[in-house]
C-alpha cells in the first residue's frame, strides 16, 4: 500500500477495501469460533460483490475521464489498478483461510467440506440419488454460437462447458439453480458430516446431461451495475418509476466478469462479445463463487460458534405502561443487547390505547415481516391519523418498502413519499394523545432503522421521550417533510435542539468542534470523541484536522469508510482512529463534544458523508438525560479501551492491531456484561 498518502484524505474506495480486509482478518483469526470465521467468509463475499455492484462502475467511469484530455475533474492516479490490486490480494488471502486453516479444521470437527476433490465413494450413490431427483429438473443448456440470444442474471452462476462432439467443438452455458435449491448437500455418514457444493453435484454428473466427450468445465458469473436512474420530472408516481426501474436493475451493464481459470481463449472471446462485456473487469477467480452463501451452511454445532447472549430487558420499561414510563423520564434502548420488545410495545400501545389521536415515522429499511408496520396498520383501522413517510429509494431494499407501502396506503395510511434528489434518512417516530383536553407527545428518536430483524445484530441506540422541545421540533419536520419539497434558504426551520442535514446539523458540529478548538488555544482541556460508520465528508474532516491542529484530543471509532488521516505530525497527530469488527455490525452514531468537563452528547443517524450531508434528511438528537448521558459515555468508554476487537487505522491506511497491554477488553462482550449488571 505505498503512496496512498498523496492528499489530505484517503480514498473513499481503498478504504472501503480495507474496512473489507478486516472482516477478512476475522476469518483468518483462529481465536474466532470455526463457524463464525466461515460466517465472516460470507460477509467478505457478500461485501466485495456490493462493491463491484455500486462502487466498481464509478471507478471504471473515473478510469475513463482520466484518459480524456478535455475534463477538469482531478483523478487519483491508476486508483483503478490499486482497487484491484487490493482485491487480488484480499482473494488470495482469502483462498488461503478457506483452503489452508479453515476446511482442516473443520475436518478435524468431523466436518467434511468437499472443496475442489471428487466425492468419497461412501457418499456417491445418495449424491446421485440427489442429483436425478431434484437437481436435474432445474438444469438449462444453452448452445452457444455467434447468433445465441442469452443474459447471463446478475450474480448467478453457471457452468461454461466444452463439448467434443468427434467432427467439432461445441460450448454449453449451464445454470447452478442456487436460488432454487440449497448451495450446500449435507450427508451424514459413518459419524462423519459431508458437506457439497450444489455446483460439484452437477459438475461430476455432467455426464448423464451430454453424450459428447466434455473437453472443459469452468464456474463464472456476471456483477451487473446496480446504478437506478431516477427523473424528477417524471409524470408518475415515484413508486411506479422505481418498479419500472427495478426490472432493469438486473439488466445493467456488467461490472465483473468472474471465472474459474483456463477457459479457452477463443471461447472467452465469444462470451466478451456476446455478453457485451466491453467495460467489465475480466477476473480469474477460484472454482466456486457467490461464497456468500457461506452464510447458510449446513452445520450447527455449540461448540464451534459464538455462546448466546440472551437479550437484555431495560428495567425502566420492564412493568405497567410503557407510555407512563416514557412520561416520566427518557429511557435507552441499546440493541442487540437489549430487547428490541419495548419498540415494538411503543406502536402496539399507541395502536390500540384510544387517546392516540396521531401517529408519525420515518422508514428506511423494514423488516420484510414488519411487526411495527403492522401496528401502524391496526391503529389507522382504530381510526387513528397515520402518516408514513417511506423511503422509496433505499438501495436494495425499494422493493420491500414498495410493497409496504402499497400495504399500507390500501388500510387507511397516509403515505409520502420523498423527493426524487432527496432521501429520507432519519430515523424518528412520533406520537401525539390527547389527555384531558391537553395534548402529550411521546417519541423514539434513533441511530438504526425501525427494524426488528436487523436490530438482532446491528448495535443501535433508540431513545425514548417525552421532552417537548425535541418532539415539537420533529413535529415541525414531519410538517416540512409532507410538503414534499427540498429545502431552501426561505423555508429553513430554526430548530434549536435537534440537528438536521440540510438544516442546521453539518453548521452545528462546526460550531461546537470550533468550541473546543477555542477552549484548546485558552490552554483548557479540549476533547472530541465521535462514532460512525462511515467518515468522508472533506469540511468536517477539514475542521477536524484544525482542531488537532490547536491542540484538541480527538478520539474516532469508525468502522468503513474512513477518508480522515490521522497521526499525521502537524496535520493529524492528535486525531486517533480505531474499527472494531466482531459478532454484532457497530452500527451507531454517537458525538462527544468535551464542553469543558460538561459533555455534549449526540446520536442520530448521519454519518459524516458527502450523501447524508448534503442529499439526506438525517436528524442528530441531544441526550439531556444525566444518566442516559453517563450511560453512553460508559459504553464509549469500553469501545476506546478494546484491544481484542479494534484495530487503529495508521497513515497508511492499514488495520494495525491494538496492543494487548494489561486486561483483554473486547468491547461487545464488555458491554454486555455492563448492561446486564445494571438490568
Amino acid at each position: 500500500m505505498e503512496d496512498l498518502v498523496n492528499t489530505t484524505l484517503f480514498n473513499r474506495d481503498l478504504s472501503w477495501l480495507k474496512f473489507n480486509e478486516r472482516i477478512l482478518m476475522e476469518a483468518e483469526r483462529e481465536t474466532v469460533p470455526l463457524l463464525e470465521r466461515v460466517k465472516f467468509l460470507s460477509i467478505f463475499s457478500s461485501n466485495l460483490d456490493e462493491f463491484y455492484r455500486v462502487r466498481m462502475p464509478v471507478l471504471l467511469a473515473l478510469e475513463k475521464l482520466s484518459n480524456r484530455d478535455d475534463n477538469d475533474i482531478k483523478i487519483e492516479a491508476d486508483l483503478l489498478k490499486s482497487a484491484n490490486d487490493l482485491i487480488l490480494n484480499q482473494q488470495q488471502r482469502y483462498g488461503q483461510a478457506l483452503k489452508q486453516n479453515i476446511i482442516p479444521a473443520l475436518k478435524k470437527n468431523k466436518i467434511n467440506l468437499i472443496y475442489g476433490e471428487e466425492f468419497p465413494d461412501l457418499i456417491n450413490q445418495q449424491v446421485t440419488r440427489y442429483f436425478l431427483s431434484q437437481v436435474l429438473a432445474f438444469i438449462k443448456p444453452v448452445y452457444i454460437n455467434e447468433q445465441t440470444k442469452f443474459f447471463p442474471s446478475n450474480n448467478e452462476l453457471y457452468f461454461l462447458i466444452t463439448l467434443n462432439q468427434g467432427d467439432s467443438y461445441q460450448s454449453v452455458i449451464i445454470n447452478i439453480p442456487s436460488n432454487e435449491l440449497p448451495r450446500f448437500y449435507k450427508i451424514e455418514a459413518d459419524d462423519q458430516t459431508y458437506i457439497v457444493f450444489l455446483d460439484d453435484i452437477i459438475r461430476f454428473h455432467l455426464d448423464l446431461i451430454f453424450k459428447a466427450e466434455i473437453t472443459g468445465c469452468y464456474s463464472f458469473k456476471i456483477t451487473r451495475d446496480a446504478e437506478i436512474d431516477l427523473k424528477d420530472e417524471y409524470s408518475g408516481s415515484l413508486s411506479e418509476q422505481l418498479e419500472v426501474q427495478l426490472q432493469k436493475r438486473d439488466s445493467g451493464l456488467a461490472t465483473r466478469f468472474l471465472h474459474q481459470p483456463g477457459i479457452p481463449k477463443n471461447v472467452l472471446t465469444l462470451l466478451k462479445k456476446l455478453f457485451n462485456l466491453k467495460k467489465a473487469n475480466l477476473v480469474e477467480g477460484g472454482q466456486y463463487h457467490n461464497l456468500k452463501d457461506f452464510m447458510a451452511f449446513p452445520v450447527s454445532l455449540p461448540g464451534l460458534s459464538n455462546k448466546s447472549w440472551p437479550k437484555l430487558c431495560n428495567t425502566d420499561v420492564f412493568n405497567g405502561s410503557l407510555t407512563e414510563a416514557i412520561l416520566k423520564k427518557d429511557i435507552i434502548i441499546h440493541t442487540p443487547y437489549q430487547s428490541y420488545d419495548s419498540v415494538l410495545r411503543f406502536f402496539n400501545e399507541a395502536a390500540i390505547d384510544p387517546n392516540v389521536e396521531e401517529i408519525y415515522l420515518t422508514i428506511y429499511r423494514v423488516a420484510s415481516d414488519s411487526k411495527i408496520i403492522n401496528a401502524l396498520i391496526s391503529a389507522a383501522q382504530n381510526g387513528k391519523k397515520v402518516l408514513v413517510l417511506v423511503e422509496l429509494k433505499a438501495r436494495f431494499d425499494e422493493a420491500n418498502n414498495i410493497k409496504w407501502a402499497k400495504k399500507m396506503k390500501e388500510k387507511g395510511v397516509e403515505i409520502v413519499y420523498s423527493v426524487t434528489a432527496l432521501k429520507v434518512h432519519a430515523k424518528v417516530a412520533l406520537v401525539k394523545r390527547k389527555i384531558d383536553g391537553r395534548m402529550l407527545y411521546t417519541g423514539l428518536l434513533a441511530t438504526g432503522n425501525f427494524n426488528e430483524s436487523t436490530a438482532a445484530f446491528y448495535t443501535d441506540h433508540i431513545l425514548m421521550t417525552a421532552n417537548k422541545d425535541i418532539l415539537r421540533e420533529i413535529e415541525l419536520l414531519f410538517i416540512f417533510l409532507s410538503k414534499r419539497v427540498k429545502p431552501s434558504s426561505a423555508d429553513l426551520i430554526n430548530f434549536k435542539h435537534i440537528l438536521v442535514a440540510q438544516f442546521n446539523l453539518q453548521q452545528t458540529f462546526l460550531n461546537l468542534i470550533d468550541r473546543e478548538i477555542k477552549h484548546a488555544k485558552s490552554g483548557k482541556e479540549a476533547s472530541i470523541t465521535i462514532k460512525l460508520n462511515n467518515l468522508e465528508e472533506k469540511v468536517l474532516i477539514t475542521k477536524l484536522y484544525e482542531a488537532s491542529q490547536a491542540g484538541v484530543k480527538i478520539n474516532m471509532i469508525v468502522r468503513s469508510i474512513c477518508r480522515l488521516i490521522p497521526g499525521v505530525e502537524g496535520m493529524s497527530e492528535n486525531i486517533n482512529i480505531t474499527r472494531i469488527v466482531d459478532r454484532y455490525l457497530e452500527h451507531g452514531r454517537i458525538f462527544i463534544f468535551n464542553n469543558l468537563g460538561k459533555q455534549d452528547v449526540y446520536l442520530g443517524s448521519a454519518d459524516w458523508m458527502n450523501r447524508n450531508i448534503y442529499r439526506r434528511i438525517e436528524v442528530c438528537f441531544p441526550i439531556y438525560d444525566a444518566q442516559i448521558k453517563a450511560e453512553i459515555l460508559e459504553l464509549i468508554k469500553i469501545q476506546l479501551h478494546d484491544n481484542v476487537q479494534a484495530v487503529s487505522i495508521d497513515e497508511s491506511m492499514n488495520n494495525v492491531p491494538v496492543p494487548k497491554d494489561g486486561t483483554l477488553i473486547a468491547s461487545q462482550q464488555n458491554i454486555y456484561e455492563f448492561l446486564k449488571n445494571k438490568s
